[in-house]
């Protein structure tokens, strides 16, 4: 680890290597799932319960194969390997997505290329400071609010060339920009931290506790990880219908008619990236008064927080639908929706980046994050079969059920609260005892 390494806008180089990488995969991965739903719909003929299911089994697997490509980097081919791999495997398939019989093996070819490029990536950050830097609680802040310009371009680019241009026009810029996210991970290479065996390092530390309270303190780990995942899993549920059924009924039950122009569908999308960039330095600020005045929420109050804040999103709507009836609804309703539903998942999301790091015993920082895309498979398959109820209801009724998912998700989370704050306290410590060994290393 290169501590001493310059510095662009405070943080070291690689940081902005990696949200610039992680960028243009988030414009390629949005892209395509700005399209994703319509495609299926519109030009694919598919029907709306089985492309929910489509929608939602992708998403999962997407997010279920960096559960064995987090192992593969930290064992074996090092998280550089691992997201070049994974990020050239990744273009291929996005580029497949422009030709209709490809259309299966090519959502398949892309999920198997993000199971080693996203557990590789976010890994990094860590790898970048000492234990004790105090720039490194907020790196994941600065990364995340970095590649959220992705999301934001992403539909406004891959989602009006494959709205008004053709389908596979869109796809295809969604492939370019994955190419170009390798471009800037191979070239800003040498700002990238050193994959020197960290977990090993590690060992002579972890070594003096007992094999039984290490293996302890792993079990009691290893139970928290599978309960929040639970919680991840019930609220991934109501949130991931933003790209599935929120996008059906923004093409099906809102007036996007204004004075200048009818509001393509797919622009809608990229409000909830935009809003991430205005709300995160306030949010962020408002934590560190609360921090300075020694009232800082935890980690799972921010998350739990969060969820019922996208619970009310969804109740706004289902009251809008339900008032609409057969009408359309005004676009202003939806563009309030994403104003809650951002604040709210930045709540969680702003919580949750560090949180799966914090909580890694020592050599297992890839895995352990790879443990939230567990999280977030079982959660997007839930997704899916929740989306096919779209049809089968009212909108309202649909919306009152995404509500009623999310404040469940919050109420799970809240009572993991105080099991959370006593394992990242002894990971914190544990963390301590390392770097003070690392240094005794380093002087002998």
């Amino acid at each position: 680890m290169n501590t001493n390494q310059p510095t662009w806008f405070g943080q070291p180089r690689g940081l902005t290597i990696l949200f610039l990488t992680e960028m243009w995969e988030i414009f390629s991965y949005y892209g395509m799932r700005s399209l994703l739903v319509y495609y299926m719909t519109k030009q694919l003929l598919i029907g709306q319960e089985k492309a929910s299911l489509i929608y939602g089994t992708y998403t999962a697997m997407a997010y279920f194969t960096p559960i064995l490509g987090g192992v593969i980097a930290d064992r074996w081919l090092g998280k550089r390997r691992a997201v070049i791999i994974g990020g050239s495997i990744m273009a291929a398939g996005h580029f497949m997505m422009a030709f209709v019989p490809s259309f299966y093996f090519a959502l398949a070819t892309i999920a198997l290329g993000n199971g080693l490029f996203l557990p590789s990536l976010p890994s990094q950050i860590n790898d970048l400071y000492r234990a004790n830097d105090p720039r490194r609680s907020w790196a994941y802040n600065v990364y995340y609010v970095g590649i959220n310009l992705g999301g934001f371009l992403a539909p406004l680019v891959c989602g009006t060339l494959g709205e008004f241009y053709g389908w596979h026009w869109g796809f295809g810029a969604a492939g370019v920009g994955m190419l170009m996210g390798l471009a800037v991970y191979v070239l800003g290479g040498k700002y990238l931290p050193e994959q020197a065996r960290i977990a090993r390092t590690a060992v002579p530390a972890a070594a003096s506790a007992p094999r039984a309270a290490r293996a302890r303190d792993f079990r009691s780990t290893l139970l928290l990880l599978f309960a929040i995942g639970l919680a991840v899993t019930v609220f991934r549920g109501a949130y991931e219908q933003v790209g599935n059924t929120v996008a059906l009924w923004a093409d099906s039950g809102v007036d996007r008619t204004t004075p200048l122009l009818t509001i393509p569908m797919t622009w809608f999308q990229s409000l909830n990236p935009l809003l991430v960039f205005l709300m995160t330095p306030l949010l962020l600020a408002r934590w560190r008064r609360q921090a300075a005045a020694g009232r800082a929420p935890s980690s799972m109050r921010k998350m739990a927080t969060g969820s019922l804040m996208v619970a009310a999103a969804y109740l706004l709507l289902a009251a809008v639908a339900a008032e609409a009836g057969t009408d359309r609804a005004s676009w202003i309703w939806l563009v309030l929706y994403f104003v809650i539903f951002t604040l709210g998942e930045l709540h969680i999301q702003l919580a949750r980046l560090g949180l799966f790091a914090r909580l890694a015993p020592a050599g297992f920082g890839a895995t352990t994050v790879a443990a939230w895309f567990l999280a977030i498979f079982s959660g997007s398959f839930a997704a899916g079969a929740v989306g096919a109820l779209w049809t089968g209801t009212t909108h309202g009724r649909f919306f009152l059920l995404l509500t009623v998912i999310a404040t469940l998700a919050a109420a799970m989370l809240f009572a993991l609260d105080r099991t959370t704050q006593r394992i990242e306290a002894r990971r914190a410590a544990d963390t301590d005892a390392i770097s003070a060994t690392q240094s005794e290393y380093s002087c002998s």
